[in-house]
């Protein structure tokens, strides 16, 4: 069992503190990964809270068929396309990088430089189709394995080998297309 679902259980036996663990745990990569439904932090942001309030008063059964954190995605995915399918939202997609303040001129380089390059990748993510960028975003980005990713996304390991060559292919001609130099990629 992992630290989220020992959280979570410590929660449902009327621990607070298991709560506030889960959201500092999960919360930033919940919303980034929302975002790739929404694009927009805002309301990605509202989609976690909602993901978030959704534990605390329904109380969702955590049956242990998968991680924690693809369990939790998989509830704040379904919020966001209810969400979607409500209010017919379409937002724009919205890049905002925060840089760091490093002390001496190479960090600082280094850090523009892997910034600028995160900021390409995440704008050619989100011109890729949808479940490719979603599926890169969640086997890259939130570490997710093979498995954890086909629970989030509704996909049997066969179709999420499938996308994930498809995914990879579609992302590298992007860059290619773009000028983006992946050596490191």
């Amino acid at each position: 069992m992992d630290n989220g679902a020992c959280s979570y259980r410590r929660f449902l036996d009327g621990d607070d503190e298991g709560i506030a663990e889960i959201v500092k745990e999960y919360k930033d990569g919940l919303i980034l990964f929302l975002n790739t439904y929404v694009r927009n932090l805002s309301a990605a942001e509202e989609l976690a809270e909602d993901t978030f309030f959704r534990l605390i008063v329904k109380k969702p059964k955590f049956s242990g068929k998968s991680s924690f954190k693809s369990w939790l995605y998989a509830i704040g995915r379904n919020i966001a396309v209810d969400s979607l399918r409500q209010r017919r939202l379409f937002f724009e997609s919205s890049a905002e990088e925060s840089a760091k303040d490093p002390s001496d001129e190479s960090n600082l380089e280094r850090s523009y430089i892997k910034g600028e390059r995160l900021k390409t990748v995440r704008s050619a993510l989100s011109k890729i189709p949808n479940d490719y960028g979603r599926l890169l975003w969640l086997l890259y980005f939130e570490e997710l394995s093979d498995e954890e990713a086909g629970v989030v996304m509704k996909k049997n390991p066969r179709q999420i080998r499938n996308l994930h060559y498809r995914a990879k292919k579609a992302l590298k001609e992007k860059l290619e297309k773009e000028g983006f130099v992946y050596e490191e990629f």
